[in-house]
């Protein structure tokens, strides 16, 4: 079930950026868990800025290799709790599991193939996707 365009998508990646910044001071973690917060924020700014879907800058990675980097991520975050150890801080474990969880289902609905015909429709060069 491929429902979300890429264009959507990268609306939520942005998003996602945004929340994650802030969540640190919303949801009141501080340590490791904060600076995950801004390494994964700045990582996913820069994959969004750089992919190859209509809300990317500068067209460099396929939109298929960001969704096995999203896929990656969303295991990731959802472990991190128990890999950095701070499992014990309530908040900061809910929001790395939720957050893990909401970008797993992004994944799951999400049309990366639709990216294609958005790269044929907008010009870009076909062969640096491969």
């Amino acid at each position: 079930m491929r429902i979300l365009s890429p264009r959507i998508h990268g609306y939520l990646d942005y998003a996602a950026v945004l929340l994650l910044a802030l969540a640190p001071t919303l949801f009141g973690f501080g340590g490791v868990a904060q600076v995950l917060c801004y390494v994964v924020a700045v990582a996913q700014l820069g994959l969004s800025l750089l992919t190859a879907y209509p809300l990317g800058v500068k067209h460099v990675i396929p939109f298929t290799v960001h969704a096995a980097v999203e896929a990656t991520v969303a295991g990731l975050l959802v472990l991190s709790p128990f890999i950095f150890h701070f499992n014990n801080h309530d908040a900061a474990r809910n929001f790395f599991i939720v957050s893990g969880v909401g970008l797993f289902l992004v994944w799951f609905v999400t049309n990366y193939h639709a990216a294609d015909n958005y790269r044929r429709d907008h010009g870009a060069v076909a062969h640096r996707y491969g």
